[in-house]
């Protein structure tokens, strides 16, 4: 019963593209790498920052995390819009480093709530 409806699954006219064009695809991974690399810039060598690209049910989800050397992981997910933007700016020089530093931030206060709710003695004041 679920696959006979006309606005069940994919052939529904809003439905997003379900696939990335190479050029697309480059474009997205570049922006992601950019942002990724903007992280690390902000952060010592302990944290861990990565990017992918998925393929979402709204389209293609990208997304890049911060694993920080203890506490909780950060991410910042993106659903691009092909539509508004060039193959070679998908996601603009502004927004990527506030996102970077968005995460960069948010990883330093999982360290700092993680070592508040530690028994350990801070190494300054």
């Amino acid at each position: 019963m679920n696959g006979n409806t006309p606005y069940a699954g994919p052939d529904t006219p809003d439905a997003p593209a379900a696939d990335l064009s190479p050029a697309q695809h480059r474009a997205l991974r570049d922006s992601l790498s950019r942002i990724a690399s903007r992280t690390r810039d902000f952060l010592p060598d302990e944290y861990v920052v990565g990017s992918e690209v998925n393929q979402g049910s709204n389209g293609p989800q990208a997304t890049v995390a911060v694993r920080p050397p203890i506490g909780n992981p950060v991410s910042a997910g993106f659903t691009p819009d092909f539509d508004e933007a060039e193959d070679t700016e998908l996601i603009p020089s502004a927004e990527r480093d506030e996102v970077a530093q968005g995460l960069a931030a948010s990883a330093a206060l999982q360290v700092k709530a993680a070592l508040a709710n530690a028994d350990i003695d801070p190494p300054a004041r």
